[in-house]
């Protein structure tokens, strides 16, 4: 087994990452496994030094060790560029020219309806069939690369009977939830409707986080992702592009999220909930387990 964790060097780690982070390290160590550290910071204008030596910082403090070199998202781009030419040269990306206004006033239409999906409101396909299928020619650098669903779901989806929709196209996963596993189905026609055209290439990143998470995982041949609910909808995403790049896809283990007193989940601007403010105040790291709910060692 081969797990990870991947934060991205924009803040103070909080309690949400520390058990995130403890949980994949656990399930490894259990299991005899890998634990992974991976830096993601294909951000760079939030990405800050200071803020990834406070991560390793931290988890050292929790007891997790990991191997190095650690690696860095920001290291990693011709792999995906190697990625976008597979996909641009089988025409399943187009660019896109709009702008979020843009958007946001198609998508707002009253014959279309707004539609809320993991990356905002789902692409109205503006832009969707700009590129010759037989030619596509040079893969534009300077514009964002939007993922083409509906081509790509044709490609991905199986038959499979389901109650009350026979011969329904489907992707499906490997989901580990309490320790049991359970198979989830999308649909084509959810995916095209919740998830739409996301973005796999922006213009100041030359990459997005679904296709590095994707490329990175399988380079470092990630065997169980352990992560958030909160990403639980870009899962299919995730599996999608794994197919469609001939990409192993990882048992998924979707954790519940730290909250604060108020039910909202933890995020980095929650300097209340940072791990160094914990240390500051003398927390052990079995403090920050019994906090987070798990057993203390």
């Amino acid at each position: 087994m081969i797990t990870r964790f991947a934060p991205s060097p924009t803040g103070p780690l909080h309690l949400g990452h520390a058990y995130s982070a403890m949980l994949a390290h656990d399930m490894a160590m259990d299991a005899n496994g890998t634990f992974l550290l991976r830096i993601e910071d294909i951000d760079q204008s939030r990405a800050r030094p200071e803020w990834e030596a406070q991560i390793y910082d931290d988890l050292r403090w929790l007891g997790l060790w990991w191997p190095e070199p650690v690696m860095r998202q920001s290291e990693r781009q011709a792999a995906y560029e190697t990625a976008l030419d597979r996909l641009w040269n089988d025409v399943l990306l187009y660019p896109c020219h709009c702008s979020r206004r843009d958007i946001e006033t198609a998508a707002s239409a009253p014959q279309e309806g707004a539609t809320m999906g993991p990356d905002g409101i789902v692409y109205p396909g503006t832009c969707a069939g700009s590129v010759d299928p037989y030619d596509p020619g040079p893969r534009p650098n300077d514009v964002p690369l939007r993922l083409d669903m509906t081509k790509a779901t044709r490609l991905v989806c199986k038959h499979r009977v389901v109650p009350d929709a026979p011969w329904t196209h489907v992707l499906g996963f490997e989901e580990m939830l309490h320790g049991k596993r359970r198979m989830i189905t999308v649909t084509q026609e959810e995916m095209l409707r919740s998830i739409g055209d996301v973005v796999l290439s922006r213009r100041d990143m030359g990459t997005s986080y679904h296709l590095s998470v994707v490329v990175d995982d399988a380079a470092q041949g990630i065997t169980d992702v352990v992560r958030g609910s909160d990403l639980f909808d870009a899962t299919p995403i995730h599996v999608t592009l794994q197919k469609l790049l001939g990409l192993p896809t990882p048992r998924y283990h979707h954790h519940r999220l730290i909250r604060d007193d108020n039910g909202k989940r933890l995020a980095k601007r929650d300097d209340a909930r940072a791990l160094s403010k914990f240390r500051a105040e003398g927390a052990t790291p079995n403090d920050i387990r019994r906090l987070v709910g798990l057993t203390e060692v």
